[in-house]
């Protein structure tokens, strides 16, 4: 995403005896209050299929959200019962136009995996684009994404799965808010200017059966704006409350949820169920983002689902909610943020990072299962080498880290209030040449970089920032580097294939190629001590 597009829900002036600007939507759920998972997959590594498909297993999951459909993800879910819900990329919104192209669609993405006898995939959703009414789109897709969703959803019912299979919209929560003359959640309205598309639409689900999907981020919240009342993003009761006539809201999350709703109820669609298609905190890259607020975070919301207490307009429903995400993703964009790689409930090799209940039992405290079998590179590391000839020429040193943070290496942990911001600058250097080392397979002069790289086995991790060791992923191919040239030229680094633009990334390919884009810039403020993020 170039920038998270705040929904203005004015109710939480009460909080702050002032506008508060954030970033959240409301939800509804189906009847088991099963939680699932956002797969993401932009990443320089994959896990083996088996391998993803028994950590979700062991870990209870029962429903998975894709951002594309593609071999490898539909592999793993095969045979597993798991509900999925697929998707169409944004760009292919206009095609989808012409109903001959989404029959087409239909047949190869959602058809021919129900379909198989021993193997099937159990689709449940199709995700018609991802938050095409962003304003950062410009209207790019305003007018071609209902009419790709009513013809995805008449191919669904011919294909004769329309019964089981709904088309839906995932979107921002930016496109309700509460008047500023009004600021309360019973007063919820769509954004002006697409009110009536919002109305088609919503009456469009009404008919189908299908649910109103949407997007919340609580995190976002105060990320955005330092006045809104931290406490307000949880769910334990200790911020102060918002009073909507006879309603009470200790959370945004549920203040939120009933802004929608109010919205759907303006439309004659109270019945149209509510589906939070993502939801979820980043555990790096931000004062507001680690370990143990992420734990906070998901503690209240698996509980929270468990009990089904609703919101205050719904009490005691059930919420479907896919937390945002299961891994992280170490090849994002981090234009959006420096956060944006470790939304991951679990590493990219599959070690969960805190305690956390997916099977939707609200278990306090229970641990995730981490991922079998993974098959880990050498414990080596790759630091500077303090008496290397080069290393006493900063700008060199400057030169070379950026290229290799430029060229795999995940090198957000090291920006301000991130995990690693506090490490001196030698080993900030360090960090960024062992995550280039273990990116890249630790190859032959992955190490080198001008003399200035040493291979040791001393573990340099310190504190919050941890030195990782690198796995073989599930297709070797997917990496490939030379060692770093003189000067900072393009390694070769293929990333695997991926449509994926979530609600904080959204423009990763949709609007122009940003997913390369790596932390420009940030060597020369280490070397100064400091790391900025360009």
């Amino acid at each position: 995403m170039n920038s998270r597009p705040a929904a203005v829900v004015n109710w939480a002036a009460a909080v702050v005896a002032a506008s508060v600007i954030f970033l959240v939507s409301p939800w509804t759920m189906p009847v088991d209050a099963a939680v699932g998972v956002n797969w993401g997959t932009i990443t320089y590594h994959r896990l083996p299929p088996k391998t993803v498909a028994r950590l979700l297993a062991d870990n209870g999951v029962k429903r998975v959200k894709l951002f594309d459909v593609d071999a490898y993800t539909m592999d793993t879910l095969a045979g597993t019962g798991i509900e999925v819900m697929v998707a169409v990329n944004n760009l292919l919104l206009g095609p989808m136009n012409d109903y001959a192209v989404a029959e087409a669609w239909v047949k190869a993405n959602v058809t021919s995996y129900l379909a198989r006898p021993s193997s099937k995939v159990n689709i449940k959703y199709v995700a018609v684009g991802n938050e095409p009414f962003l304003k950062d789109y410009k209207d790019r897709f305003t007018n071609v994404t209902f009419p790709a969703l009513k013809n995805i959803q008449k191919a669904l019912d011919a294909a004769g799965v329309g019964d089981e299979v709904k088309a839906t919209i995932p979107i921002n929560a930016d496109i309700y808010y509460s008047p500023s003359y009004n600021p309360v959640p019973s007063a919820g309205k769509w954004r002006d200017d697409v009110a009536g598309l919002m109305s088609d639409i919503v009456k469009f689900y009404n008919q189908t059966g299908a649910p109103f999907t949407v997007n919340i981020y609580p995190f976002f919240s105060l990320y955005d704006d330092p006045n809104f009342p931290s406490d307000f993003a949880f769910f334990d009761g200790k911020a102060e409350p918002v009073v909507d006539g006879n309603l009470t809201y200790t959370n945004v999350f549920d203040a939120n949820y009933d802004t929608l709703f109010s919205a759907l109820t303006s439309e004659d669609c109270a019945g149209v169920p509510i589906v939070v298609g993502e939801v979820g905190w980043p555990t790096d890259g931000d004062v507001h983002a680690n370990i143990s607020i992420a734990e906070r975070f998901y503690s209240g919301l698996t509980q929270k689902l468990a009990n089904k207490s609703g919101t205050p307009r719904r009490p005691k429903s059930d919420i479907e909610v896919y937390f945002f995400g299961l891994f992280d993703e170490e090849a994002k964009s981090v234009l959006p943020g420096p956060f944006e790689r470790s939304w991951g409930i679990f590493t990219p090799d599959g070690k969960p990072k805190f305690p956390v209940d997916l099977s939707g039992a609200g278990v306090v405290g229970k641990e995730a299962v981490a991922a079998v079998g993974v098959d880990y590179l050498p414990a080596q590391f790759c630091v500077f080498n303090p008496e290397a000839e080069q290393g006493k020429n900063q700008s060199r040193v400057t030169e070379v880290m950026n290229y290799a943070c430029s060229n795999g290496a995940d090198c957000m942990p090291l920006a301000d209030g991130a995990s690693c911001s506090g490490l001196d600058s030698e080993t900030q250097v360090s960090y960024a040449f062992n995550s280039y080392f273990q990116a890249v397979g630790q190859g032959a002069g992955a190490c080198d970089f001008e003399g200035m790289g040493l291979v040791t086995t001393k573990n340099y991790s310190a504190g919050s920032c941890k030195f990782g060791i690198g796995f073989k992923p599930y297709n070797p191919s997917a990496v490939t580097a030379t060692a770093p040239a003189p000067a900072p030229a393009p390694a070769t680094v293929d990333l695997p294939p991926s449509e994926r633009k979530g609600a904080h990334d959204h423009a990763s390919s949709d609007a122009g190629g940003m997913k390369g884009k790596i932390l420009s810039g940030l060597v020369a403020a280490v070397v100064a001590a400091r790391v900025l993020l360009a």
